[in-house]
């Protein structure tokens, strides 16, 4: 089934930068895409970002493209979120997921049901 394990959260003051990183076991990645969601106190889960790990296509939401960068350690099985710029209205719980896509994984930030398995979450948060 796999297990996924997000860590790097934390709080900063706007501006600042954070580094997710998502490690993932137990199931071949490469025959998945890797995603992050974030839930926001009183809001949905969106997804931010993710990472068709077969073919190398990523996705970001409009809010956080041009500060958010997903990447991937291969030798590691470990994805990367690189958070820049941070925002108050970036802070949430984030969530790392393994997606079941066969190519493009942007259709999947809209599906809960395309998600294999979750990590447990890590909080960011962003205040003054």
């Amino acid at each position: 089934q796999g297990q996924v394990v997000e860590s790097g959260g934390g709080l900063v003051q706007p501006g600042a930068s954070l580094r997710l990183s998502c490690v993932v076991s137990g199931l071949r990645l490469d025959d998945y895409g890797i995603g992050w969601f974030r839930q926001a106190p009183g809001k949905e889960r969106e997804g931010v970002s993710c990472l068709s790990t077969n073919d190398g296509s990523e996705f970001y939401t409009d809010s956080v493209k041009g500060r958010f960068t997903i990447s991937r350690d291969y030798g590691k099985k470990t994805i990367f979120l690189q958070m820049d710029n941070l925002e108050p209205a970036d802070t949430a719980v984030y969530y790392c997921a393994v997606l079941r896509v066969f190519f493009s994984c942007a259709p999947a930030m809209d599906n809960m049901d395309r998600v294999h398995v979750w990590g447990q979450g890590t909080q960011v948060t962003v205040s003054s």
